[in-house]
């Protein structure tokens, strides 16, 4: 009799222990995590590397400014009549609609990804913020803005979450080295904020140029707050940021070196960059030219950090690519440089009764020489405001290499 109770206790025993082994396995064990309501899987990554498609064109879509909250939270400034229906869903289908109508083939986000004093469950926000950018299977790529961090993550967990979610192209910060291999990377640690990085793009599939990078994309994280000399102000780009780029900068133009027998690529090959925060230039000018809608005064640092007088000095960067201030969506032509807002795209975000929700679009363009794309000859921009046709205005050429 008592070996028999044994024998049971023994089977009893045998069997929690089997059940548990299976439960650590599932749930810890395997590559399925549980965040928030997400259940994720190892991730997905995009078709790399980025290239020119085969008529010669490379397509972003900048969205700025999206303020998601819960997916369920009110719209703001906008008519009395479209309120009642109106929330951060308006936000996740113009997305969709714009993604469906456009067609990029990389999208920006400029910072400003999720509003964080409207949520109290930051990953959650993200996931429906990126959902339609993440259900389309192209490859995009964030910084932060100033709103971002005001929820459950600091901005480097910000940052490290969003590098880690579906055919994200977005660093925490940059690597020692350009390689698809993540073993082989080691983070610069050295530089200030989080979302510091750059994207290559290559040339055409079949081009003398496919596999050399003839268009770069710079992430430069712009801070949030800050305090100087006793007064508040938005954050702005630091001397480490600048240096690092400098140092992409000339490493790219080394890389570009043409001999005589290969088609030609502008020398140095274009880039584009991509942040939050406006530099105080575009507040104080003087602008060379401008062409948009220039609604709301220039919110930005009391810092003068250089940034301008980096990009000249460089030489590479033609245009770029900001948010912040949601009711302007000019472009303004400083120093020979563009630069441009995305326009308030978010509808929890502020804005204007009676002045549609916008995104920009960038298009460059290959040059054609004998039977062979060559480099990039034009980059132009354009937007669309979130009406019934999505009405595309503004169209005008940045830059060209003639």
């Amino acid at each position: 009799m008592q070996s028999t109770k044994s024998w049971i206790y023994a089977l009893f025993y045998l069997t929690l222990i089997t059940i548990l082994l299976y439960l650590m396995q599932v749930w810890i064990l395997s590559d399925k995590l549980m965040v928030s309501h997400h259940r994720i899987t190892s991730k997905k990554h995009p078709n790399l590397p980025l290239r020119f498609n085969f008529d010669g064109t490379f397509k972003i879509l900048q969205v700025a400014d999206m303020h998601y909250g819960t997916g369920l939270t009110r719209c703001r400034d906008v008519l009395s009549s479209e309120f009642q229906w109106c929330s951060d869903l308006n936000t996740t289908l113009f997305l969709k609609r714009m993604i469906d109508a456009e067609k990029p083939d990389f999208i920006a986000f400029t910072g400003d990804n999720i509003f964080g004093s409207s949520t109290d469950d930051a990953a959650e926000s993200l996931f429906k913020a990126f959902g339609p950018a993440m259900d389309s299977r192209l490859p995009w790529a964030a910084v932060l803005g100033n709103h971002d961090q005001e929820s459950t993550m600091t901005r480097e967990e910000l940052m490290s979450f969003i590098s880690l979610m579906d055919y994200s192209l977005s660093q925490p910060n940059p690597s020692t080295e350009d390689t698809s291999d993540p073993a082989k990377q080691q983070v610069i640690t050295d530089i200030d904020g989080f979302g510091n990085y750059d994207l290559r793009v290559w040339g055409a599939p079949g081009s003398y140029l496919a596999n050399q990078t003839i268009l770069n994309l710079f992430f430069l994280d712009s801070g949030d707050r800050a305090v100087v000399n006793g007064v508040r102000t938005y954050g702005w780009i630091k001397e480490s940021q600048l240096s690092w780029l400098r140092d992409v900068s000339k490493g790219h133009k080394q890389e570009n070196h043409q001999s005589e027998d290969i088609p030609m690529v502008p020398t140095p090959p274009p880039a584009l960059a991509f942040f939050h925060i406006p530099i105080p230039e575009i507040r104080y000018g003087p602008f060379m030219e401008i062409f948009g809608e220039y609604h709301e005064n220039v919110a930005c640092s009391v810092v003068n950090s250089g940034v301008l007088q980096t990009f000249v000095s460089m030489g590479d960067v033609k245009a770029v690519f900001i948010g912040h201030d949601h009711l302007n969506d000019f472009c303004g032509n400083l120093d020979g440089i563009w630069f441009c807002y995305g326009g308030g795209f978010g509808y929890h975000g502020y804005g204007k009764a009676g002045l549609s929700r916008r995104a920009r679009v960038i298009l460059a363009e290959l040059k054609k020489g004998k039977n062979e794309w060559m480099g990039v000859e034009t980059i132009k921009t354009w937007k669309r405001i979130d009406d019934k046709k999505l009405t595309k205005i503004d169209e005008q050429i940045l830059w060209t290499s003639s």
